[in-house]
C-alpha cells in the first residue's frame, strides 16, 4: 500500500548544489544522535550507493511538514532551525536525478512529480510514502544513488565533527579550533560552517547564538557575513584562559606590527585582554612599541637583564595598556626600578685604609678614558645593593635618575675587582645604553682598546 503526500514544491533552490542538500540530511542525522544520545551516523557505501544513517527514532511523514521544529528551537546546541531543509534537499536532489529512498520503521519513502490534487495543471513533488520493510529498525537511512564521492566529501568538509580542527578551548560563547589549512580559516555555528576566513588566526565554532547573528543566517546556512559574527568572535577570544592560545594570539600581535598578523589582533579590545590575562600568569612581560624597541634600548636592555621578555605591541595600544595594572611598559619598568631600588652610601672616611687606597685610584683608573665621564655626578659605596622586587644583589649600578654609579663594598676588595666594576657602570652612563645590547658591547670593548692602547703607549 502507498500514499502520496505533497510536499507543496513547486520551485526548488536554484542556488543550491548536491552538496547543500547533503549537508541537510547530514545535520538532521547528527541533531537526532544528539537529541537521542544514540550512536554517531554512518555516512558509508553500500553497492555503489551512498547512505547517510542515523540511529534515533526514526523519520515519518510528519517531518515532511514545512512547520519550524519546537523541539530543535528549543535546543540551544543543535544545527537545525528552520524546519524546511529536508524538503529543499529532497527538490534538490530529485532536480539533479539522484534517486533518494527514505527507510525507517514508518515507511519507505520515494519521490516523483504528481499534479497536485484538485489542480491538473499545477505538479509539485510529492513524497511516496510505502509501508516498511523492517518495522523494527531503528533509526532512518537515506540512500542517494547517483551522488558523487565528491558531493559526500564536499558536505562533509562543512561539519566541524568531520574537518579533523581540534578543539583548543572551549568557552561560554563558542570554542577556539586550530586550523588545518594555513590560508583557511572556518566559522561555525554548532558545527555547520557558515563562513570562511582568509586571514584568521584560529577556526571557531560559535555555540552561544545572539540575535543580531540568529537574524543574520538564511535558509542556506552560508556567505554569512563578518559583521554578523564578530562581536561574537571578540567574545570567545577574550574569554579564553588556555596560555598556549594566549600566547599564539600575542606572538601573532607583534606580527601585526610589521604588517604581517592575523585579522583578530587588529581589535583593539582582544588585544587589551591578551595582554592582562598574560601579564597575570607572569609579571616578567614587558611591552614596548616599535619605537621605544629602537629608541629606549638601554631601558629595554635593563628588563631584559632582569629576566623581562619583550613584546611588541601597537602604537595605540600603548597608552590601553598603561592603564591596565598587571600590565608592565617601559614608563612602569622606570618608575618600578626607581622605586625598588636600595642603597645606602658608606662614608669613604669610614672604609678601611686598604678599601680607601683602592678607591682613590679612581682618578688613575680612569686616565685612559680623561676621568669620570661628566654625565656621572659621584661614585659612591653602599655594603649592599639590590632591587627590593627581586631580591638581587648586585655589585655594580648606575643610576641615570640621580647620574650616580653605586660600586659593593666587596668590590674594594682588590684593584681588579673595583676597576673592572667602575669601568663597566662608567661605560654604561657615557654610552646611555644597557647590558645585553650590541652597542653596550662595542662601547666597552673600544674602552678596554683604549685603555690596553693608554697603558702601552
Amino acid at each position: 500500500m502507498t500514499k502520496e503526500f505533497d510536499l507543496n514544491i513547486e520551485k526548488i533552490l536554484e542556488n543550491w548544489e548536491v552538496y547543500h542538500a547533503v549537508r541537510e540530511i547530514i545535520a538532521n542525522a547528527l541533531d537526532e544522535q544528539k537529541l537521542t544520545g544514540t550512536a554517531p551516523i554512518s555516512i558509508h557505501k553500500e553497492d555503489g550507493i551512498w547512505h547517510i544513517t542515523d540511529y534515533g527514532r526514526g523519520l515519518n511523514y510528519h517531518h515532511l511538514t514545512q512547520n519550524e521544529n519546537e523541539e530543535k528551537l528549543n535546543a540551544d546546541d543543535l544545527i537545525g532551525k528552520f524546519g524546511v531543509g529536508l524538503k529543499d534537499s529532497l527538490a534538490v536532489f530529485y532536480r539533479n536525478n539522484i534517486h533518494v529512498v527514505i527507510r525507517s520503521r514508518y515507511g519507505i519513502i520515494t519521490l516523483k512529480q504528481m499534479s497536485k490534487e484538485g489542480f491538473d495543471d499545477i505538479t509539485t513533488l510529492h513524497a511516496v510514502i510505502a509501508d516498511p520493510d523492517d518495522p523494527d529498525m531503528a533509526g532512518t537511512d537515506f540512500s542517494l544513488e547517483g551522488c558523487t564521492d565528491g558531493d559526500i566529501e564536499k558536505a562533509k568538509q562543512l561539519f566541524l565533527c568531520f574537518s579533523g580542527e581540534r578543539v583548543l578551548e572551549e568557552t561560554g560563547f563558542g570554542e577556539v579550533l586550530e586550523k588545518t589549512v594555513p590560508d583557511a580559516a572556518n566559522i561555525y555555528i554548532h558545527g555547520v560552517k557558515v563562513a570562511e576566513e582568509s586571514n584568521f588566526l584560529f577556526s571557531y565554532n560559535i555555540t552561544k547564538l545572539p540575535a543580531k547573528l540568529r537574524k543574520a543566517l538564511n535558509r542556506e546556512r552560508s556567505n554569512v557575513g563578518r559583521s554578523a559574527y564578530s562581536d561574537t568572535v571578540k567574545n570567545i577570544l577574550k574569554s579564553v584562559e588556555n596560555e598556549d592560545v594566549l600566547k599564539a594570539l600575542m606572538t601573532d600581535l607583534g606580527e601585526v606590527v610589521k604588517g604581517r598578523g592575523h585579522d583578530e589582533m587588529s581589535w583593539i579590545d582582544v588585544q587589551m585582554y591578551v595582554a592582562e590575562q598574560l601579564s597575570r600568569t607572569n609579571n616578567k612581560l614587558l611591552f614596548v612599541t616599535g619605537e621605544e624597541a629602537v629608541n629606549r634600548r638601554s631601558d629595554i636592555s635593563d628588563a631584559q637583564d632582569e629576566g623581562y621578555e619583550v613584546f611588541i605591541i601597537p602604537d595605540r595600544l600603548k597608552d590601553k595598556a598603561g592603564s591596565i595594572d598587571t600590565v608592565t611598559t617601559v614608563d612602569k619598568y622606570n618608575r618600578k626600578k626607581a622605586d625598588s631600588f636600595s642603597a645606602e652610601a658608606i662614608d669613604i672616611r669610614s672604609l678601611s685604609p686598604t678599601e680607601q687606597k683602592i678607591y682613590n685610584m679612581m682618578p688613575e683608573i680612569l686616565n685612559f678614558m680623561d676621568g669620570l665621564p661628566g654625565v656621572i655626578t659621584a661614585v659612591k659605596v653602599s655594603e649592599e645593593l639590590y632591587s627590593a622586587e627581586e631580591r638581587s644583589d648586585t655589585v655594580g649600578l648606575w643610576d641615570p635618575k640621580t647620574r650616580i654609579v653605586w660600586i659593593k663594598r666587596s668590590q674594594l676588595q682588590s684593584v681588579e675587582l673595583f676597576a673592572g666594576t667602575l669601568i663597566h657602570e662608567c661605560t654604561h652612563a657615557a654610552s646611555r645604553e644597557g647590558d645585553v645590547s650590541r652597542a653596550f658591547e662595542e662601547a666597552l670593548t673600544r674602552n678596554l682598546g683604549r685603555q690596553a692602547a693608554y697603558y702601552l703607549r
